[in-house]
């Protein structure tokens, strides 16, 4: 019997998936599935659900954006919280179930001497919103600490580093902020600028305070910090390479653990092209997506190997239960029921993506 091409892809990247997913993934099917995803469709920018169906993600609902989101966090009251992509003026709470009307949408713009870094995280409450962000006349990292419900922001912490980006939670409750560490300017936007100057580093801060209590650096100053994840009292870090040297970026790791021993950057056995896309916590470690080398990347709590499965252009990630959800040319459900799913051809799938139900 002849395979299309599209059939012959699903069957390739669900066998690849049968044969290296880390057995701790492999839970009950799940089906019918509904993320949140940010992509492009007609040269635009878009927030929208993509539902299974079909052995497909169909777009379920869509709102188009006045510029790219980055990081999306659902509030857990049935709405969905974006954030621009750095250097973003803008941060919105959606609400897909009342459409895109104005009783759906709530904008927050930023003040014209800030900017958004692409990330927001919720305290344990869900009263405050803390957002990543940069002084625009300073260059300095700041933590805007906002009211969940208005968008206002409330107090401002200082990061003691530039160019901050994801925020976390830690064991203790401390905030824990990743300072990518990369120079820009106002007037070239995300143009990366006196790479020899970086600065990269991962902060605690206490939240009460609001003041940094430790700071973490690597000793290879060229990789920068970006994405976290945790699983219990380890803080994994997905990296990206900014070398001058095309070799020793496309050599450089992706991945840097923080635990007891301090920070430290963990070496993969294959080359990963210097760039971790997103970063997730599974029940046994963690999974890094490498979308340069077309895949995702599993190590355990400690940092040691535990396999990589290829998926075109992987970078979003998003886990449910026991499942992992990996994005990019196609998505690729991890768990009890392997599957490769077609995404709407109409949406070209951006960095993040959350699980929604």
């Amino acid at each position: 019997m002849a395979i299309d091409p599209h059939g012959r892809r699903r069957l390739l990247l669900t066998a690849a998936a049968a044969l290296a997913v880390p057995q701790a993934l492999r839970a009950a099917p799940q089906r019918g599935a509904t993320l949140a995803a940010a992509f492009d469709r007609d040269g635009r920018s878009w927030l929208g659900l993509l539902r299974e169906q079909d052995a497909q993600l169909r777009l379920d609902a869509a709102l188009e954006l006045p510029t790219r989101a980055h990081g999306l966090l659902p509030d857990g009251r049935g709405a969905l919280l974006a954030v621009a992509r750095r250097p973003g003026d803008w941060l919105l709470r959606w609400t897909p179930s009342l459409g895109s009307g104005p009783d759906a949408l709530q904008w927050q713009w930023i003040e014209a001497d800030r900017a958004f870094n692409g990330h927001a995280l919720l305290d344990g409450s869900g009263d405050r919103l803390y957002t990543s962000e940069t002084d625009l006349a300073s260059g300095q990292g700041l933590v805007g600490v906002r009211d969940a419900r208005s968008l206002v922001k409330l107090d401002e912490w200082p990061t003691k580093g530039m160019d901050p980006h994801a925020l976390l939670w830690d064991a203790a409750g401390r905030l824990i902020v990743a300072n990518g560490g990369v120079p820009t300017q106002p007037e070239t936007g995300r143009v990366k600028r006196n790479l020899d100057r970086m600065d990269s580093s991962l902060v605690r801060i206490d939240s009460r305070s609001g003041r940094v209590d430790t700071q973490w650096r690597l000793s290879d100053r060229r990789l920068s910090l970006r994405h976290l994840a945790r699983q219990d009292g380890t803080v994994a870090v997905a990296l990206q390479a900014e070398h001058d040297d095309p070799a020793e970026r496309a050599a450089a790791p992706v991945l840097a653990l923080l635990d007891d021993d301090g920070l430290r950057s963990v070496a993969a056995p294959v080359a990963l092209a210097g760039y971790g896309g997103d970063i997730c916590a599974t029940d046994r470690g963690f999974a890094i997506s490498c979308p340069r080398a077309h895949g995702v990347a599993f190590v355990d709590h400690g940092g040691l190997w535990r396999g990589f499965l290829p998926a075109p252009r992987a970078c979003a990630l998003a886990r449910n239960d026991r499942t992992l959800w990996a994005g990019g040319g196609a998505a690729l459900c991890v768990g009890g029921d392997p599957r490769t799913l077609e995404i709407d051809p109409s949406c070209a799938l951006d960095n993040h993506w959350a699980w929604w139900r």
